[in-house]
């Protein structure tokens, strides 16, 4: 079998591989730590230089490992380079969880791709002890994840900093009465497009919460899902954010990266994930007002690209997809101009548009 033919494999088999990958548990939270305090049975953050060598060791095993399984070097090759990558950019930004998220994702695929080899009989002793501490360097791995996370929200507590606006919601989450078994509650986590959404107008008689904020990216959506969404204790979440990641800069896969983090999150307290599509944009009203000319910050390409992925993604989890994009996007790939006010934000017309495909 050629090199393209076996690369084409392994890409197709990838979706499936995540899915059977999902053993690690979700990061949990402590609760009653003092900032900067480790509670006794927490486990602290690995030191930079362990963590280096411990997903350098772990790069070894995924090399060596696959010798002992008949066409698993070959299926294997791009989940080995892409890790490669990810650890290249750990090195250089130690401090990014995603990263590690990442890095943890690409080895946990690789596990799911390899069981789905048939092992040659005798297997090899060594081989199933390289297989041990692979998983057992993944746990690790999971452990320095769930730690960093810890150690920076114990940072801004320290230091008072709400970089995140935890302030913004958390009079009215501590007052939250808790749902009702013949309202289901769906929480609505996103930027001013939810934030300006009013749900109770486009959605009569229904427990839909509004949990959107203004100018938000997605990691910072991320860090308020816990506080947000998880402690209001409701059946589903739509999710809908990613344009200001856009215009900041920040890259696709840490967008991705960011929302395959909260489907996590989601699966694992047992709330049904529902991801919207980035919403396109438009210079229809630049003449109004200069800052209306949306696609330089916001390349509709980019757009498009993430939204394949939010699709794609959304298919290989069994999450439900909602299409915003589709039904507001006109025939030259572009916010329609009857359905916003300045080519980004959603008018009055324009939540009536997405209502209906929402839910």
């Amino acid at each position: 079998m050629n090199r393209r033919l076996m690369l084409v494999l392994a890409l197709w088999l990838l979706p499936a591989a995540y899915l059977l990958a999902q053993t690690i548990p979700a990061p949990s939270n402590p609760g009653g730590a003092l900032p900067g305090q480790v509670l006794p049975g927490q486990t602290p953050p690995l030191a930079q230089k362990d963590v280096e060598q411990l997903a350098t060791r772990m790069l070894q095993l995924m090399e060596s490992t696959a010798v002992a399984v008949p066409g698993l070097i070959r299926a294997s090759e791009p989940l080995k380079q892409n890790a490669e990558e990810t650890l290249t950019a750990i090195e250089r930004a130690p401090l990014n969880p995603a990263l590690t998220f990442r890095f943890m994702n690409q080895v946990k695929a690789f596990l799911a791709l390899s069981d789905s080899f048939p092992r040659p009989s005798p297997f090899p002793a060594a081989a199933d002890q390289q297989f041990a501490e692979l998983r057992e360097g993944l746990q690790r791995m999971q452990l320095h994840f769930e730690a960093t996370l810890e150690t920076q929200t114990q940072t801004e507590q320290k230091h008072d900093s709400d970089a995140n606006n935890l302030k913004r919601y958390a009079d009215a989450d501590s007052k939250m009465l808790p749902p009702t078994t013949k309202l289901p509650r769906v929480v609505f986590l996103g930027d001013s497009i939810t934030d300006a959404w009013r749900l109770n107008e486009y959605f009569t008689g229904r427990d839909f919460v509004n949990r959107g904020i203004g100018g938000q990216t997605t990691l910072q959506m991320l860090a308020r899902f816990r506080q947000d969404v998880v402690a209001l204790n409701p059946k589903a979440v739509v999710i809908l954010g990613g344009t200001n990641d856009i215009a900041a800069g920040i890259s696709a896969n840490q967008i991705e990266d960011n929302l395959a983090l909260m489907g996590d999150l989601a699966k694992a307290h047992g709330i049904k994930p529902l991801f919207g599509s980035i919403l396109p944009v438009s210079d229809y009203h630049k003449s109004a007002d200069p800052h209306y000319e949306m696609t330089v910050g916001r390349p509709p390409a980019v757009i498009q690209s993430i939204d394949n992925w939010i699709r794609s993604y959304c298919q290989s989890q069994g999450f439900a997809y909602i299409d915003y994009y589709s039904v507001t996007v006109d025939s030259a790939g572009m916010l329609q101009s009857d359905l916003s006010d300045d080519g980004l934000h959603p008018s009055a017309k324009g939540y009536r548009v997405m209502s209906p495909v929402a839910l």
